[in-house]
């Protein structure tokens, strides 16, 4: 099990993620009542608040007197999260930042950081478990609270990765979380809980796009038989499933079904068009590092919200195969499906 008592001569030393938010501040809480060497660190990153954030951050370190560091990444992530979030959306693709953050910067370039600094484990609030058996191989487990698993945004991470952070909320439910910063004297200290995004809290994507892309390259709204419906506002306006501000009155809705970036078309269609058994995933990160015999069956999330649906997995030219016992609603390009065995996060990877 992951270690969270300290019972050695000389403390594990652990850099916390902090974000001023409840999740990371109890985290670096906890660790510290059970006997970590802590310290904090806020990650510049795209924040709209950052400055605001890590006057926060530091306040909460002050309290709790552990050593606290401000790492400037807004260039990583810039290359790394906001350049990938926006070209997938003008290659007819919807991006999952926190993914790409997670596997890139926090537990990247962050990772890195720590270690350098003498450093043996990097921690972070999210609802996730991880395991490390006899064998020594660290795997990934969903949090004890389903309701805040955040295992599925962790599905890129690597077994180097894995073996160095630590996850104190791994057995603890959200309302715990709230029980523990009051009984801590974190109440009223931290700020409110952090956005999915971060770099779009307070604003939506088209204030976003509005930013970045100020002339939208209109083109055709084409169902399903390639007749033209209408035009719409720019590609990176849309995605797979949408109904709301096509703006197509019909005697039933129509949905965005597809996205066809090289002729610069939306696909729509009816309900019924939206539903499909089959994905290809063109690589995929397996995390204990050893691939297991295929086809095998898994249980696969195709988004974070997603329940999770039984499906075969096997290899084809170029990637994998997923095959859904029965069809899942909205198969989304450019969203990650993560494979799990039981409670277990065994691959993930980007849906093509």
């Amino acid at each position: 099990m992951q270690v969270l008592n300290q019972t050695s001569k000389k403390p594990a030393r652990v850099m916390v993620a902090m974000s001023g938010g409840v999740d990371s501040s109890v985290t670096a809480a906890l660790l510290k009542q059970k006997g970590f060497t802590v310290s904090g660190v806020f990650m510049l990153l795209a924040q709209q608040d950052a400055e605001e954030q890590a006057a926060g951050v530091k306040g909460i370190a002050d309290f709790l007197e552990i050593p606290f560091s401000t790492l400037d990444l807004t260039a990583d992530f810039k290359v790394e999260v906001l350049d990938y979030f926006t070209n997938s959306y003008l290659q007819g693709r919807t991006p999952n930042p926190c993914v790409v953050c997670n596997r890139r910067i926090k537990f990247g370039k962050l990772l890195e950081y720590a270690l350098a600094r003498g450093m043996d484990y990097l921690a972070t609030g999210h609802y996730a478990r991880t395991i490390t058996g006899a064998d020594g191989v660290t795997r990934l487990l969903r949090g004890a609270d389903p309701r805040k698993d955040q295992s599925y945004f962790l599905c890129g991470l690597s077994q180097q990765q894995l073996s160095k952070v630590l996850f104190p909320l791994a057995g603890i439910s959200k309302p715990e979380v709230y029980k523990l910063a009051a009984e801590l004297g974190l109440a009223g200290r931290h700020g409110s809980e952090s956005q999915d995004i971060c770099f779009m809290a307070g604003r939506s994507l088209k204030d976003y796009f509005a930013e970045r892309l100020p002339v939208a390259q209109k083109g055709d709204f084409i169902t399903q038989t390639g007749e033209i419906k209408g035009r719409h506002r720019g590609i990176h306006h849309y995605t797979v499933g949408q109904r709301r501000g096509l703006g197509l009155p019909d005697a039933t809705p129509f949905y965005v079904t597809g996205l066809d970036a090289d002729s610069n078309q939306v696909i729509i269609g009816k309900e019924q068009d939206l539903w499909h058994s089959k994905l290809k995933v063109t690589a995929i990160n397996w995390l204990t590092g050893q691939v297991p015999a295929l086809p095998a069956e898994f249980m696969v999330k195709i988004r974070y919200r997603h329940n999770g649906a039984p499906a075969i997995i096997s290899r084809e030219d170029n990637g994998l195969l997923i095959e859904f016992k029965e069809p899942q609603r909205a198969i989304t390009p450019g969203q990650f499906a993560a494979l799990y065995l039981g409670d277990e996060v065994v691959g993930g990877g980007e849906i093509c």
